[in-house]
């Protein structure tokens, strides 16, 4: 590995690379660097130069090539080093970079990886069972996967496989529309395997399913918006005045008329009314009273006879 004595001595030490006088290399052709060189990084003395628009120059010297591309305000990239002399062209490398990044972006997501789905089912499976599962080997085939159908044959089933056979074959005839059969059923041991393939490529089925998502997102912004406008005009509308409507007038009934000679009215006395009788006292229920000790009987013993 040479070096030259124009270039980062330090790094040149640190390579392990042996200084020769007179040469000249630059610090980025030793590197390897996978971008292409640009402008003052080419070190060739003639390119063929193409234009921006695609057209072609002819060979010329680097230092023309750098002043058209000064003057046009745009890079001089080397598109084909390999050549001889190397290919440059004339184009602004800012916007021919961001376009290539967004082109290996679409390229990954429009990347296709079949995926291998697997769904089991018994014999003697029930028909809600069996439309259930069948949702999900269609939904499957919808996204552009393969399904791998199993039946699990258990005890004196196995004796009987065209039960298995013919489950299998209502399964394909029921999502023949999403699918077909990529692998005939086979016996593997206790169980029974077929293939099914789905009719549409993955590909073709992300690009279904991110149409289909891009324009229920649209929908639900003009909905949205039209909703807005409709609100905005409904608060503009003016308010329409009320009219007042007078208060009820209260009529006060008029007293009756007194005579001037009349003797003044005494009011009488409202009578007493009766106090309520007061509930007679209950008396205290009586403890009960205790049972008599039993009376002691001094027993005399009998007299003893002669």
């Amino acid at each position: 590995m040479a070096c030259s004595d124009l270039a980062w001595p330090p790094l040149c030490s640190e390579l392990g690379a042996i200084p020769i006088s007179g040469v000249h290399h630059d610090l980025f052709e030793e590197l390897h660097i996978s971008e292409p060189r640009i402008n003052d990084r080419i070190r060739v003395p003639e390119v063929r130069l193409v234009g921006p628009s695609g057209e072609q120059v002819g060979v010329v010297r680097l230092e023309v090539a750098l002043n058209l591309a000064q003057e046009a305000d745009l890079d001089l990239v080397e598109v084909a080093p390999d050549a001889r002399p190397p290919v440059c062209k004339l184009m602004d490398y800012g916007k021919f970079k961001y376009e290539s990044d967004m082109k290996a972006r679409e390229a990954r997501r429009n990347q296709a990886n079949t995926v291998l789905k697997e769904i089991r089912f018994r014999l003697k499976i029930d028909d809600h069972d069996y439309e259930t599962k069948k949702g999900h080997v269609e939904r499957f085939l919808s996204a552009g996967d393969k399904v791998k159908v199993m039946i699990m044959f258990r005890g004196r089933e196995q004796s009987r496989p065209e039960m298995g056979a013919r489950l299998l074959q209502r399964l394909a005839e029921d999502v023949s529309e999403l699918g077909f059969i990529e692998s005939a059923p086979k016996q593997d041991g206790r169980n029974m395997i077929m293939v099914v393939g789905p009719v549409k490529k993955k590909a073709e089925a992300k690009s279904e399913q991110r149409r289909r998502r891009e324009e229920g997102g649209v929908n639900s912004r003009a909905e949205r918006q039209r909703q807005r406008q409709a609100a905005a005009e409904e608060s503009k509308k003016p308010v329409a005045a009320t009219e007042e409507v007078p208060a009820a007038e209260v009529v006060e009934p008029e007293a009756p008329a007194v005579a001037a000679d009349a003797a003044p009215v005494t009011p009488k006395p409202r009578p007493k009314a009766a106090a309520a009788p007061k509930p007679a006292a209950q008396a205290a229920p009586k403890a009960p009273a205790k049972p008599a000790a039993p009376r002691k009987t001094s027993a005399k013993p009998a007299p003893k006879s002669e």
